[in-house]
C-alpha cells in the first residue's frame, strides 16, 4: 500500500544534483516516491537516473534567479525541497539571489501549485551575522516560513560524505602544502553530520513525520574543534604536517588575495566571519526535540564514514601498510 500511494506522489527537488542532493534523491527514489529534479544544467544530471526504476527519476531546468523556471518546476508536485545553496559569491550567484530571492520564488511556487515545502538552510543561519552568508540563510528561513507557516526548515551542521567540501577539501591540501591553517587559532566548534542522514531526515519530512512550522538542527554525534578536525584528516591519510593558528585579522587579509584562488585554497572573507562562531546544535533544539536523534536518527560519526573515502590521498593509497 506504501508503495502505491508514494508512486502517485511528484516531488520537485531544487538543487538534486548537488552533494545533498543526490542522496535525497536517492533515499526518496527507495520510498517509492517519484522524483522530477529541477536544475540550471539537467544535461549533466543524468547520472541521477540509476538511482531509481526506469521513469522514476527525471530532470528538468530551472535557475532560482528566474521565477518563471522555478513555478514551472513545481506544477503537479505535492512536495517541494529546496536544497539550492552557494557557499561563496561569484558572477551572478549572489548570497540575495539564489538564497534569498530564489528561496521566496520556490515558497510561492509550492503555494501555487498546493504543495508542502521543505527547506533546506544551515545552521549557521543567524540575521545578526556578520557573515553575509549566515544573514542571507536567516533571511531565506523567514521568506519560507511567511509563505508557508508549515513549511519544515533543516540547518544541518557541516555536511560529510564521498563527495564532501570539507574533509576532501582539506585532505587536497594537506597533500599539497606543508602547513594547514588554524583560522582563530582552531578554537571553532563544529558538528559535522553524515549527508546521508540529513537525506533521511528529508526524506521523513516528505512522508510527514516531522513537524510543519518548525526549525530542525541536525548535527552528527560529535563536537570537535577545527583544531581536532585537521588532525582527524592528518592521522586518516597518514601524512605530518604543521598545524600553523592563523589570527581573525590575519585570515581576512589573506582572504583578500585568497578570494580569488580556485579550490582548496579559494577563502573569502565572509568565510572568515563565519569561523568566529560555532557551528552546533543549540540546546534549545534538543530540548524541544528538533534534531536527528529526537526524530529516530542516529547519526554517523566521521570515524565510521570518512576514512572509507579519504584513504586515496595517502601516500599509498588504501593498502599502505600501518606501522605496529
Amino acid at each position: 500500500m506504501t508503495a502505491r500511494s508514494n508512486a502517485d506522489t511528484l516531488i520537485t527537488v531544487y538543487g538534486g544534483s548537488g552533494f545533498l542532493g543526490r542522496h535525497v534523491v536517492r533515499a526518496l527514489a527507495k520510498r517509492d516516491y517519484r522524483i522530477r529534479v529541477a536544475c540550471r544544467r539537467p544535461e549533466l544530471a543524468n547520472f541521477l537516473q540509476p538511482l531509481g526504476r526506469v521513469g522514476q527519476i527525471h530532470t528538468v531546468q530551472a535557475n532560482l534567479r528566474h521565477a518563471g523556471s522555478v513555478d514551472a518546476a513545481a506544477r503537479d508536485a505535492q512536495v517541494v525541497i529546496n536544497l539550492v545553496g552557494i557557499l561563496a559569491e561569484g558572477g551572478k550567484q549572489r548570497f540575495d539571489k539564489v538564497h534569498t530571492y530564489g528561496t521566496e520564488q520556490v515558497a510561492l511556487a509550492a503555494n501555487a501549485h498546493g504543495a508542502r515545502l521543505v527547506h533546506v538552510s544551515a545552521l549557521g543561519a543567524d540575521e545578526n551575522s556578520l557573515a553575509a552568508y549566515a544573514r542571507s540563510k536567516a533571511a531565506a528561513e523567514k521568506l519560507a516560513l511567511s509563505a508557508q507557516p508549515q513549511a519544515v526548515i533543516m540547518r544541518p551542521s557541516i555536511l560529510f560524505g564521498p563527495e564532501d567540501d570539507f574533509f576532501n577539501r582539506f585532505a587536497t591540501l594537506a597533500r599539497m602544502s606543508p602547513v594547514l591553517p588554524l583560522i582563530g587559532g582552531g578554537e571553532t566548534k563544529f558538528q559535522p553530520v553524515f549527508v546521508g542522514d540529513v537525506a533521511a531526515a528529508i526524506a521523513d519530512a516528505v512522508d510527514g513525520k516531522l513537524r510543519g512550522g518548525t526549525i530542525y538542527e541536525l548535527g552528527g554525534p560529535e563536537v570537535l574543534t577545527f583544531k581536532q578536525l585537521m588532525q582527524f584528516v592528518l592521522a586518516t591519510i597518514e601524512r605530518k604536517r604543521l598545524l600553523v593558528p592563523v589570527p581573525f585579522f590575519a585570515a581576512n587579509i589573506k582572504a583578500m588575495f585568497l578570494q580569488f584562488a580556485p579550490p582548496p585554497l579559494k577563502l573569502t572573507r565572509d568565510q572568515v566571519e563565519m569561523l568566529r562562531i560555532d557551528n552546533i546544535v543549540s540546546e534549545a533544539a534538543k530540548a524541544e526535540g528538533r534534531t536527528l536523534q529526537a526524530i529516530g536518527i542516529e547519526p554517523d560519526s566521521i570515524e565510521a564514514i570518512v576514512p572509507s573515502y579519504l584513504w586515496r590521498f595517502r601516500r599509498a593509497g588504501q593498502f599502505r601498510p600501518k606501522s605496529a
